[in-house]
């Protein structure tokens, strides 16, 4: 009897660790908001201050409106980890860390981010171009060739549309890597193109987040172009 009454508590035990898996997004956290959302949203907390405050108006929103609960626990978790306002509006498993685009209405409702998720940390941003092994671009050939055309050259976030995936393919020992492209302009966000700086974001078999390597450039586009 004991052994018998055993096994139902570590089923139920299992059962629960099962269905809460802690820090773990998945399609359950996607959310399309509908068209008025955004329009509502801001009337209702563009007056709040920004950070904490607005975050929370801007949750209470997604709830009032009929986001799933994941949606909204999942947007929760980006504000505190990334201090950012987001909603995932697509995912991918890919394992041991997956991707999730999300947008950021507080700027622009059409404006797209890229995250890596369910690894260690569980939310790790594909646009911060802090965590970019610039130093290795820089000192390419490559990039060198690039300057000498493009004397401001620097890197900006991608063009993102929210839905062309990254390419991903198997790292070592069971590990994943993330390619993922970023704009090379010169001097700022609206000027002449350079092409695109191509990097790996290294996740190990345990979805341990382990850096970026610089992979290389892609040409800018011709005149014209």
């Amino acid at each position: 009897m004991r052994t018998f009454l055993l096994a139902i508590v570590l089923i139920a035990l299992n059962g629960i660790a099962f269905s809460q898996q802690p820090g773990k997004f998945g399609p359950a956290s996607v959310w399309q908001p509908p068209q008025s959302f955004t329009t509502a949203a801001h009337a209702a907390c563009d007056n709040k201050s920004q950070g904490r405050r607005y975050a929370d108006c801007y949750i209470e929103q997604m709830t009032k409106v009929g986001a799933p609960a994941d949606a909204v626990s999942f947007t929760r978790e980006l504000y505190k980890q990334l201090h950012d306002v987001g909603i995932m509006t697509s995912f991918s498993k890919v394992g041991p860390a997956d991707i999730a685009w999300v947008i950021y209405p507080i700027y622009d409702d059409k404006s797209y981010g890229l995250l890596l998720v369910n690894g260690q940390p569980s939310i790790v941003n594909a646009e911060d171009l802090k965590l970019l092994d610039q130093k290795a671009m820089q000192q390419s050939f490559q990039f060198q060739g690039v300057k000498s055309q493009f004397p401001k050259v620097q890197l900006f976030t991608g063009d993102r549309d929210g839905q062309t995936w990254p390419n991903s393919q198997a790292g070592p020992n069971g590990g994943v890597q993330f390619t993922i492209g970023y704009a090379l302009r010169n001097g700022c966000y609206t000027c002449a193109k350079a092409g695109f700086a191509l990097f790996n974001w290294n996740f190990d078999a345990t979805g341990k987040f382990t850096g970026t390597t610089f992979q290389g450039l892609t040409p800018a586009p011709l005149p014209g172009s």
